[in-house]
């Protein structure tokens, strides 16, 4: 067992504020990862470091065995699969699914004049049928659903074999039945032994995908709480994270929470 991410007092300041305050979280590469906290608690930013798309201001960040600052990112970052949001807004809606796909193994966005073989068109639809759209690839991007659209974006994701796999509010924008499609496809990724460490940030329990083993806790740039999801994630650490009083049920692996009456 290896670590992945190793933060240590990881401060980030950026005009003055203070984004993220003495963060120390490590992950190991057989765990799943569930980053919870309100706007503003510097989830996406705990991402951008773990990436290694934002240098800390102060402290060690430590990805994939090497530390920020002393390596060159543009090795590192390839080795580290990325999913969200931001991402799809800058893939080309003209572009075929299984191009989405396959142009990973370049790093771009958009194939324009790559050449690819065989075996990495045959691995880019195999991922398309591993998180369930396999018989979407022919279809343009900008034809897909958001959930098909998201679930694109994990199979390009996992494109690069990556080290790392990092999802950025993964169900924002998806409708019930959509968010419980891709929780399904996250679960089904989350018990295979051969993908990745997985970080997924969320705002809600409710998309939390079984099999996700541990929990990182976060609440105006400071950790609340971080270790194995049994434990760790319940009514007072629930609570002081999103600085309400709420309390939490688990029924079959799945989480809800409400307000505390």
């Amino acid at each position: 067992m290896a670590s992945v991410i190793e933060l240590v007092d990881t401060t980030i300041v950026r005009g003055g504020q203070r984004i993220l305050d003495s963060v120390t979280w490590t992950v190991n590469d057989d765990e799943r990862w569930v980053v919870l906290g309100a706007n503003g608690a510097g989830k996406t930013t705990v991402l951008q470091v773990a990436g290694a798309q934002m240098h800390p201001t102060s402290g060690i960040a430590g990805v994939l065995g090497e530390v920020l600052g002393t390596v060159d990112v543009f090795e590192l970052q390839p080795r580290i699969g990325h999913a969200g949001s931001a991402l799809a807004e800058r893939v080309p809606r003209a572009e075929l699914v299984r191009d989405v796909v396959v142009s990973a193994a370049y790093a771009v966005i958009g194939r324009w004049r790559e050449e690819y073989d065989e075996l990495d068109l045959e691995r880019a639809v195999a991922l398309l049928d591993q998180v369930g759209i396999g018989h979407l690839a022919d279809r343009t991007f900008g034809t897909l659903s958001e959930g098909e659209r998201k679930r694109t974006l994990i199979a390009r994701a996992l494109m690069t074999d990556p080290e790392l796999m990092l999802l950025d509010e993964p169900a924002a924008g998806l409708d019930l039945g959509a968010r419980e499609d891709l929780v399904s496809t996250l679960a089904g990724l989350a018990a295979d032994p051969a993908a990745p460490a997985i970080v997924l940030v969320s705002h809600h329990v409710e998309e939390i995908p079984p099999g996700f083993t541990h929990v990182l806790m976060l609440r105006h740039g400071r950790v609340v709480a971080a270790g194995p999801i049994g434990s760790t994630l319940n009514d007072d650490t629930l609570t002081s994270t999103f600085e309400t009083p709420l309390t939490i049920t688990q029924h079959s692996g799945r989480f809800a929470a409400r307000r505390a009456s």
